[in-house]
């Protein structure tokens, strides 16, 4: 069976976009092959880790990757934006891309307050995506 691959792209690869890696992988099961990468790749966000594991996801294979990873190494049927940056930095014809959609998520590691009050808009986020991954997979009915 020959799976479309998606790439899910951000800034950083450090919370949305591990999150939809994450989502994807579950519940696209072998319909997709699920990537993510970054513009400037750090660490994976401890709190992306800890709202993930909350609903019985274990990021412990994930790591943060750069763009440069996959650019001109691999095709992808989708490549999915999921901040506005992304967005903006991305070249308006991608080599190696079939289709482009842009799913704008807020910024979770943005948010400031207290550890719990970031938590929640960790939390939020991840809902928010998950939902979002589930909608398109029924949307493109691969």
């Amino acid at each position: 069976m020959n799976r479309p691959a998606v790439l899910f792209l951000c800034t950083g690869n450090t919370a949305r976009s591990q999150m939809a890696e994450a989502f994807l992988r579950r519940h696209g099961g072998d319909r997709f092959e699920a990537a993510s990468a970054g513009f400037e790749p750090s660490e994976i966000n401890p709190m992306t880790r800890q709202v993930m594991e909350e609903v019985g996801y274990d990021l412990a294979g994930q790591r943060s990757k750069s763009l440069d990873e996959y650019l001109g190494r691999k095709h992808f049927g989708y490549l999915v934006t999921v901040c506005g940056e992304a967005e903006k930095r991305c070249p308006k014809a991608f080599p190696g891309v079939g289709r482009r959609v842009h799913w704008p998520f807020d910024d979770p590691a943005a948010h400031e307050g207290a550890e719990e009050e970031r938590l929640e808009k960790f939390r939020q986020v991840r809902d928010r995506i998950e939902a979002r991954v589930k909608a398109w997979i029924e949307e493109v009915g691969s």
